[in-house]
């Protein structure tokens, strides 16, 4: 757990309420995706660019904090997860700076990861947020976003006690669902998805958002091979994480 002294103080205007009643119940994890960590941090705290995030973490492991825990910061945009879809209500969000995939993706910093746990560590113990709603932006919107990626140690973070996780099952050849397919056995697929949590509309076949729901799951849980196959390998890790909820 971080101490308080240790958090830097850069305020973003770029806030709001949360509204009465809402349950802060989701940890969303970011990358920046921008070339250079302090003009991303200046983007955060911009009133043109109406986004901010509760905290910046740089790569050296310095955390800032731009918006209050209290508040509703702009971080997450569209997406759903189990069926709420106003995620900046319920959530806290953490943008790591990180040059993303469009500037040349790589492991995130060993000083920032660790940063990263202990302040996760803190915001877990002031809300109630369950293992399976620590989330990458990914998973909330599948078609849009892919960060924080396959190159995140979400394992480390759930050995911290930080999120949810099983040990993938092992990619391997075999059946599999593709974009095009359609039948019984995909929408029970789907239906396994949305029952983990994503937000994914009943199509009459594994179309394009089937397959990026399926790439975001890859990135998280099965990040070996995240080519959007529901292969047999991510079908039994699915599985094993819904058996994990009960």
């Amino acid at each position: 757990m971080l101490p308080p002294d240790t958090i830097e103080q850069h305020p973003s205007p770029n806030h709001g309420p949360r509204p009465a009643g809402t349950p802060v119940d989701i940890l969303l994890l970011h990358y920046t995706g921008m070339e250079t960590d302090v003009g991303a941090l200046s983007w955060l705290c911009n009133p043109a660019s109406q986004v901010s995030s509760h905290y910046f973490i740089f790569e050296d492991g310095r955390v800032v904090q731009l918006v209050d825990e209290s508040r509703r910061a702009w971080h997450a945009g569209r997406g759903s997860w189990a069926g709420d879809t106003d995620i900046n209500s319920r959530s806290i969000g953490i943008e790591l700076a990180h040059p993303g995939h469009e500037h040349g993706y790589r492991a995130f910093a060993e000083p920032q990861i660790a940063a990263l746990i202990a302040l996760c560590t803190g915001i877990l113990a002031r809300h109630p947020i369950p293992p399976a709603r620590v989330l990458a932006h990914s998973d909330v919107a599948p078609a849009r976003k892919e960060d924080p990626g396959e190159l995140f140690p979400w394992q480390r973070l759930h050995a911290a006690g930080i999120g949810h996780w099983v040990p993938p099952a092992p990619v391997a050849a075999g059946a599999a669902f593709r974009r095009g397919d359609r039948g019984d056995a995909v929408a029970d697929l789907q239906h396994r998805f949305r029952q983990y949590g994503y937000g994914l509309d009943e199509e009459s076949e594994f179309g394009p958002e089937t397959e990026a729901v399926v790439v975001a799951f890859q990135r998280h849980f099965r990040p070996a091979c995240f080519d959007g196959v529901a292969d047999a390998a991510t079908l039994a890790t699915l599985d094993r994480l819904i058996a994990a909820l009960n």
